[in-house]
């Protein structure tokens, strides 16, 4: 009689167990998103790629995408911290060169779109589509800043070893798991004062915290830089390249290759017909001037 009770008590811990787990959905491919009928652009409130008013550069590009399909489009707003696992349905943990995906999460979009810089250890966890925008890691500093802006030369090497140079003795505002993370341009480990920018992962406060004092350097990228000299004009300066020229794209789960295939040729198609030359100039104009080559083979 124990032992039928033992196992009654058994069987009902994992009728319980079993009645408690959640279920996460699949990462959804092209024919599944079809038969839904919405497209879910996920998309971070950042420069001008995502405004935060149901515009953007990346807004549109995707909005033209879902129309393409024949898809409603739907914006799921998200952040830095939360983007990868509001898509893969798993949390990003990095150690190193390492990363691996931990957990279970509701998946709450399809694709992500939003200014978002090919990194190595991204296309470790999604693939990403053909090149959207240009941009690079610069170091900017309050105007009333001592340091004066490198001179410029046609080795960019050259540049950025001069430019890197500038920190030392400096506190340098960061912010991890970004393209603004000082690790990925060999700024760890060296005995630099890093600041951690923590309050928040919006880039778009990097400046605002910058003209604060919360350090006297600051790390930023072309897209933000162009928009923040405009709007704090005569209160920062950019004193050169931390980073090579890098590339932006759109993000898909490695599971959804017919979805990034047909985002890929949609871009084509919009490159050919000017759409894409039009929605760059209205968000970014000028961006030429600083990237000719990209805009040269991608037009």
């Amino acid at each position: 009689m124990p032992s039928i009770r033992l196992f009654r008590l058994f069987f009902f811990l994992l009728l319980l167990l079993c009645s408690v787990v959640v279920i996460v959905p699949a990462h959804a491919d092209l024919q599944e998103i079809q038969e839904r009928g919405e497209l879910r652009h996920l998309g971070i409130r950042y420069a001008n790629f995502v405004t935060g008013s149901g515009d953007g550069m990346d807004v549109e590009i995707v909005q033209g995408f879902a129309k393409s399909l024949g898809l409603r489009y739907s914006l799921v707003f998200t952040d830095f911290d939360n983007v990868l696992k509001d898509l893969l349905g798993k949390q990003v943990v990095r150690k190193g060169d390492e990363v691996t995906l931990e957990g279970d999460y509701p998946i709450l979009g399809d694709m992500i779109s939003t200014g978002y810089t090919v990194l190595p250890w991204r296309q470790k966890v999604v693939d990403f589509s053909a090149p959207i925008f240009p941009t690079q890691v610069w170091l900017i500093a309050r105007s009333d800043s001592e340091l004066v802006p490198i001179k410029g030369s046609a080795n960019l090497s050259q540049d950025i070893q001069e430019t890197k140079g500038m920190i030392a003795g400096k506190s340098l505002l960061v912010m991890e798991k970004t393209c603004l993370d000082p690790g990925l341009y060999g700024l760890k480990d060296k005995g630099l004062d890093l600041r951690k920018y923590t309050k928040n992962t919006n880039l778009n406060e990097m400046v605002p915290a910058l003209l604060n004092q919360d350090a006297e350097l600051s790390l930023l990228d072309v897209a933000d830089a162009l928009i923040d000299l405009q709007k704090w004009t005569g209160k920062i300066k950019v004193i050169g390249p931390v980073s090579q020229a890098q590339e932006m794209a759109a993000a898909f789960p490695k599971d959804a290759p017919r979805l990034r295939q047909a985002f890929d040729g949609y871009l084509e198609k919009i490159r050919r017909d000017g759409t894409y030359e039009a929605i760059v100039k209205k968000y970014y104009p000028g961006i030429r001037s600083y990237f000719p080559d990209f805009f040269a083979n991608k037009s």
